[in-house]
């Protein structure tokens, strides 16, 4: 059967564990992932071209200039991008493609890409994302302050994704995010090619008879 390739972007509060998430979910479950193009300085342990397209201002902007982005956002003085061509060529493959992006980002692909399915992670609760975000040990105060109030800010815009999953054991969210694109495939409306084609075999059947 010819499926339509699906979009899933996955988007989340800071700290809530997107990375390993979506670093499983491509390992368990073989998915095509976008890379992002970012400005914010490398972590210990990141490589360019496999964790983000590490990214001068000025590099960035460029991109911007010639449409290189689907989506792009400024998050905590930072910029962050999609870039145009893989997606495409990905889901004309057939293939599912993961975005991981913030909000901003994920309505400015909503709006391009209305199938794309809108994933949000979230941690069990309030206390536990701080716990997080500190345990990281990367970031000043400061930083961690910025972004509990934006994931405060976020709240507001959970209500406009398809699915909400929490991120309390790793195994079980990867195997539910998996569970949702996985019955995502199996829609009728991303099956379209399947079901005329199945209507002209039929037709044809018919007329043998």
């Amino acid at each position: 059967m010819n499926k339509k390739g699906v979009l899933i972007v996955i988007s989340g509060f800071s700290g809530v564990g997107k990375g390993t998430v979506v670093k499983k979910l491509i390992e368990k479950y073989h998915y095509s992932l976008s890379v992002s193009a970012t400005t914010r300085t490398p972590r210990p342990g990141e490589v360019d071209g496999k964790d983000y397209y590490f990214k001068s201002v000025e590099e960035f902007r460029n991109l911007i200039d010639y449409n290189g982005f689907i989506e792009w956002a400024q998050y905590v003085e930072n910029y962050y991008g999609t870039p145009r061509k893989y997606v495409e060529d990905e889901l004309k493959q057939g293939h599912n493609v993961i975005l991981e992006i913030e909000v901003q980002g994920a309505m400015h692909i909503k709006e391009q890409y209305p199938d794309a399915v809108l994933i949000f992670l979230t941690a069990p609760d309030g206390a536990s994302l701080k716990t997080r975000l500190e345990g990281r040990g990367t970031e000043e105060p400061k930083v961690i302050a910025k972004r509990l109030k934006r994931a405060y800010e976020e709240t507001d815009d959970m209500k406009y994704y398809d699915y909400l999953v929490v991120n309390d054991d790793l195994e079980t969210c990867v195997d539910h995010v998996n569970a949702v694109i996985v019955a995502e495939g199996f829609k009728t409306e991303n099956n379209r090619e399947y079901i005329t084609k199945t209507k002209q075999e039929l037709l044809d059947i018919r007329k043998e008879i």
